[in-house]
């Protein structure tokens, strides 16, 4: 029986049982596993780690653990400097795009909001969902950990908050997701881009009182969705501009 040594790190800890969090613990290894097959059979995503060293030194997710060895597992988006090392898994490159779980329709309209193309669905199963985010490169979001375990995703992220607006705060402080923010420039409800749109052409089907009031619009071409600068879309601008704000 080959016995290794493992010590989680930061986030990391969260999937692990109470008496494993915050040090190091042996534990036996199936002939030949994995290092990938140990950490997710301890209970983490390998999708969540960044960086993995064994006896002191980078190694890869099908590294075979041998009888003694030391691992040690570090998150992603942490602040971690491992600049000169390869990650295992780095992002896509350009601007993220993601594909959202079925809990997660909230994020999916903020993501969205912010200019991030997120497609969602609440009928999506997980294997196809998978499957579409490494057809597409997309980054897999979701509080299923089981679904990160999934053989064929690449790139998903654990999202360990409850609310949507922490959500994304998260993921902007996560995946630094700033500098690539291009604010109301796609649908929330179906995630096409918007498009400027002249007032005349939409002042039958606005209420009165926007009609009064507004003379700058955006509308959707897929859904046909009107929006305007009103009172909702100043809510919507100050959440944005709040995730800017370093804790």
């Amino acid at each position: 029986m080959t016995t290794a040594t493992f010590r989680f790190y930061a986030r990391l800890n969260e999937f692990l049982p109470a008496e494993r969090r915050g040090q190091a613990f042996s534990c036996s290894c199936a002939r030949a596993a994995t290092t990938k097959h140990m950490i997710e059979a301890l209970g983490v995503p390998h999708t969540e780690v960044a960086l993995v060293l064994i006896n002191g030194q980078p190694a890869g997710f099908q590294r075979s653990i041998e009888n003694g060895d030391r691992i040690v597992v570090y998150p992603k988006f942490e602040r971690l400097d491992i600049s000169t090392l390869a990650p295992l898994q780095p992002l896509p490159n350009g601007r993220p795009r993601f594909v959202a779980d079925a809990h997660l329709g909230g994020l999916a309209r903020l993501l969205r909001l912010a200019g991030f193309d997120t497609l969602y669905d609440n009928g999506y199963e997980d294997a196809a969902m998978a499957e579409l985010a490494n057809r597409e490169g997309r980054v897999l979001l979701t509080r299923d950990r089981a679904l990160l375990m999934h053989r064929v995703v690449t790139h998903g992220c654990y999202v360990y908050a409850l609310k949507p607006a922490i959500q994304l705060k998260e993921l902007y402080d996560r995946l630094d997701l700033a500098a690539h923010a291009r604010p109301f420039s796609l649908c929330m409800s179906c995630n096409a881009p918007l498009r400027a749109v002249d007032k005349q052409t939409v002042f039958e089907r606005l209420p009165p009182r926007v009609q009064e009031r507004h003379e700058r619009f955006l509308t959707c071409d897929c859904c046909a969705r009107i929006y305007w600068e009103g009172s909702h879309w100043q809510d919507m601008r100050a959440l944005l501009d709040s995730m800017n704000v370093s804790d």
